[in-house]
């Protein structure tokens, strides 16, 4: 019998605010600016309930709300160990977003977990089905098992007598 193990990576750059004011963008790019704002946006939300979920609050979470927030709900509020970079900038031009952006990590931050090993004790089934086959075969004959720790062990006292009742 094997144990797998299971883990996730996921890597997303957020992109940053786009300011349509400063970057000057028309057409597909400032489409494609709206709809980074939409996620952010979508995203700080999610950000907001969780934190209010930890606090005891009960609020509901809208993971729906954007691809990106569905896409990250087990990261997000799921059963993980999260982290996440904020990078920000030292001109005095990027003050605001460098502001927002240490704010929403302040917001992310707060959020609590709690991550527990994902393990699937799946091994091969064709050995698992045999030794079934092998404890009832010898449950027939009478001898008592005993399930210790995931393993079975069968000793040489036969009983006198099987009953089954509720």
């Amino acid at each position: 019998m094997t144990n797998i193990r299971e883990s996730r990576l996921h890597l997303i750059d957020l992109a940053g605010s786009e300011r349509q004011r400063g970057t000057n963008a028309e057409g597909t790019r400032l489409k494609e600016a709206g709809s980074i704002n939409k996620s952010l946006s979508a995203l700080g939300n999610v950000i907001t309930a969780l934190v209010d979920v930890s606090n005891g609050k009960t609020r509901h979470i809208a993971y729906r709300d954007s691809k990106l927030t569905f896409l990250l709900r087990d990261s997000l509020g799921g059963n993980t160990k999260t982290f996440m970079i904020a990078n920000i900038s030292p001109a005095s031009q990027s003050f605001g977003e460098t502001l927002s952006t240490l704010q929403f990590a302040q917001r992310a931050k707060l959020i609590k977990n709690k991550a527990t090993i994902n393990e699937n004790c799946a091994g091969n089934v064709v050995a698992l089905q045999e030794e079934i086959q092998r404890l009832k075969a010898l449950l027939a004959q009478g001898f008592v098992c005993v399930l210790n720790d995931g393993f079975a062990s069968c000793s040489g006292i036969k009983l006198a007598s099987w009953s089954y009742g509720c």
